[in-house]
């Protein structure tokens, strides 16, 4: 299941007490190979071989299906192209920095990506999805 960082979600929550939510200047997306899940659990990101996070800009929270709201990539995100074989992403992530930095959001791929050595992997304009309830 999808979801936000437990601190992300802290930090949501906080607004409640008066909390101001700050927003990084920038946010990346990264890919997992292993999800992480609600209850903390991080996750196994992507590393070497070519693989970097990528920015991301956003556009407006738009109406989805029931009462979730979303946000869709408003540029194109290429990861690579690889210099070996990476091992399968089934999952991305938000971040906000480009390097270590927090987690914000996480969702599961529609379809599971194994980039090999020289291809690339690329999310075009709308298709990385971000849902809030």
């Amino acid at each position: 299941m999808p979801g936000k960082s437990q601190s992300h979600t802290d930090a949501v929550l906080n607004v409640l007490r008066g909390t101001n939510l700050i927003a990084p200047a920038s946010v990346y997306v990264g890919l997992f190979s292993t999800a992480p899940t609600d209850d903390g659990s991080t996750g196994t990101e992507l590393s070497g071989n070519g693989y970097t996070r990528q920015q991301v800009t956003f556009g407006a929270p738009a109406a989805d299906t029931g009462n979730l709201r979303k946000v869709s990539n408003t540029n194109v995100i290429t990861f690579g192209p690889a210099t070996a074989d990476w091992l399968q992403a089934v999952a991305f992530g938000v971040w906000d920095a480009a390097t270590n930095g927090n987690l914000l959001y996480w969702d599961s791929l529609t379809t599971a990506k194994t980039v090999q050595n020289g291809d690339s992997a690329q999310f075009g304009i709308g298709a990385l999805v971000v849902k809030e309830d």
